[in-house]
């Protein structure tokens, strides 16, 4: 199978292209490579062993129909992630996150490509399930800045004021997104929806957790909290925990992500029309971001964590899912551990990007 990357010299489509030749596959790289990313110099990255690089925006018509040349199926990894600086990035998030993905899709109709393997994100969600003792399941709503500037971090029941269990959240759960990644996040899977339903083709999203790894960009505003860690580590300074650190994710190995995505596009280039479904992609073994950052620095040596109380709006306190159906339904099956999987990213290499590398 001959597989379009986009974004495929990141941090996650890299792993996926050596994945996918491993297994035998072809692959075509199309990238950006944006300096926030890559540091601006295309010999600081690499694409994971592809047979082709094709510097491009996802958001250039022309570029995309050449890159779809004799492509069997696409992996759709190229976005703009994290929460950003402030609402001020709005518009670079709609712009690279959903109009380069309907650019791609209307690209994919007119060559004749149907199956897609897109890179969703928990984040749809917002806060993950929570259960109220006297009110079952509800729905917490946006915690208010007064409580979390008086250090009240949990949602209580939105009935009773009770304090609520958190549990895992499976698919059929509504799309409830908090900030502007989520909702282009959620958007992105619509127009992946409609796109099946007009082409007769098959979309598989993959809600990606919290994915860390070898290769992660440093220094960076829109990198995850793993990465932010790491590089404290790295300057010889403590990694800064924001709120009381109690917030649950799931860390999942980007190795283990990237064997996600191989299986899943396996799956609809297999199945022929389709439609559109959905797939928690987690480890399956939530941990508190305060124990995320005592493991990755008692790993690397210190300096320990320091809980700052500090919290950004837009924020969720909790959420991890269920990701029992992409098991059972496609025979994944995550192989890095959390301890394991911390302790080598404490001593892995991070990706240099522009606000890292030197004047």
């Amino acid at each position: 199978m001959r597989v379009l990357v986009t974004g495929g010299a990141g941090f996650i489509g890299s792993e996926i292209v050596r994945a996918l030749v491993s297994s035998g596959h072809e692959a075509v790289v199309l990238d950006a490579l944006l300096p926030s990313a890559h540091g601006g110099a295309p010999g600081r990255t690499g694409a994971g062993g592809g047979d082709g690089l094709i510097v491009a925006d996802v958001r250039d018509r022309d570029a995309v129909e050449r890159a779809l040349r004799g492509i069997d199926a696409v992996c759709h990894q190229a976005a703009m992630v994290g929460l950003g600086k402030d609402f001020a990035d709005a518009p670079d998030y709609v712009g690279c996150n959903d109009l380069g993905t309907a650019v791609l899709l209307a690209a994919m109709a007119s060559a004749g490509v149907r199956s897609l393997v897109l890179a969703g994100s928990m984040v749809v969600y917002g806060e993950g399930r929570y259960d109220c003792p006297r009110h079952g399941r509800v729905r917490p709503g946006p915690r208010a800045e007064a409580d979390l500037a008086a250090g009240r971090f949990e949602p209580r029941c939105p009935d009773c004021g009770a304090e609520l269990a958190p549990g895992l959240v499976a698919e059929d759960a509504p799309a409830d997104p908090r900030n502007v990644y989520a909702a282009t996040k959620l958007a992105q899977e619509h127009l992946a929806s409609s796109w099946a339903r007009a082409t007769g083709g098959s979309a598989l999203s993959l809600r990606y957790h919290n994915v860390y790894g070898p290769g992660m960009p440093r220094d960076t505003p829109y990198a995850g909290v793993a990465s932010f860690f790491r590089s404290a580590l790295a300057r010889g300074e403590a990694p800064r925990v924001f709120e009381d650190g109690g917030q649950r994710r799931d860390f999942v190995h980007v190795r283990d992500v990237a064997a996600a995505n191989a299986v899943a596009l396996e799956a609809v280039a297999g199945r022929g029309p389709g439609g559109f479904a959905a797939y928690n992609t987690g480890s399956g073994d939530p941990h508190t971001i305060g124990e995320m950052a005592a493991a990755l620095a008692g790993a690397h040596g210190g300096p320990a964590p320091v809980v700052t109380g500090e919290y950004r709006l837009g924020d969720v306190r909790h959420v991890t899912a269920d990701s029992r159906r992409l098991r059972e339904e496609l025979g994944w099956a995550p192989a890095v551990g959390f301890a394991e999987g911390m302790a080598g990213f404490a001593a892995a290499p991070l990706r240099e990007t522009a606000a890292a590398l030197p004047a």
